[in-house]
């Protein structure tokens, strides 16, 4: 039986031990690195020539999202399992943009991850069916790139101003792109625009 190599990202430690220790259990699989971050992802796959990465998707540095597309770009025979604790279905459809092979939610039976890893390798997608429901009827975003990314930037609270310099915008440009964004968003206002974005797993 020929194993295959895990290369396992997650920022909690405590989650990622117990899924290591689990998906250790299974007689095919080897788990031959662990990072906490998603900015460390291809310098481990490098490194320990891996045929799997599950990928959590809310880490420091970089997000599984965004480590998955950069997985694609220089590993494309790697293949990607992203697991969430935030079913939501706008990051299910950025997850399959980014090269995703499959996309469960954490709380699926270590049996099941187990059996995800060994569907992929074979060729097929695993997607969550709860989630895939939902992020057909939820549609797509209608944010731009740009309206996403300033939302983003907009969401600890900056300015205009602060905006408009970390996106080398001019802030006639970011207010424009605000108030479009909190217009498709149905939102009163920037904050209710923010968070709708992210409930929806558009940010």
């Amino acid at each position: 039986m020929s194993m295959i190599r895990l290369l396992l990202a997650e920022d909690q430690s405590m989650v990622r031990e117990a899924l290591a220790a689990l998906l250790g259990l299974e007689p095919d699989i080897e788990v031959v690195a662990q990072v906490a971050r998603g900015d460390e992802v291809l310098a481990a796959a490098h490194a320990h020539d891996i045929d799997v990465a599950l990928l959590d998707i809310e880490m420091p540095g970089m997000t599984g999202i965004e480590a998955a597309a950069a997985l694609q770009r220089e590993l494309p025979a790697v293949k990607v399992v992203i697991v969430t604790t935030f079913g939501r279905p706008g990051y299910l459809r950025r997850a399959m943009e980014s090269g995703a092979d499959a996309f469960l939610v954490k709380d699926a039976p270590a049996s099941q991850l187990a059996e995800a890893v060994r569907k992929v390798l074979a060729g097929e997608r695993v997607i969550d069916p709860t989630l895939a429901a939902a992020a057909l009827a939820d549609g797509a975003s209608p944010l731009t790139d740009r309206e996403r990314d300033v939302l983003r930037t907009a969401a600890d609270g900056s300015t205009n101003a602060e905006i408009a310099a970390a996106l080398h915008l001019s802030q006639g440009t970011v207010r424009n792109y605000l108030s479009t964004a909190i217009q498709k968003m149905a939102a009163r206002n920037r904050a209710e625009a923010v968070r709708i974005a992210r409930e929806k797993g558009w940010l």
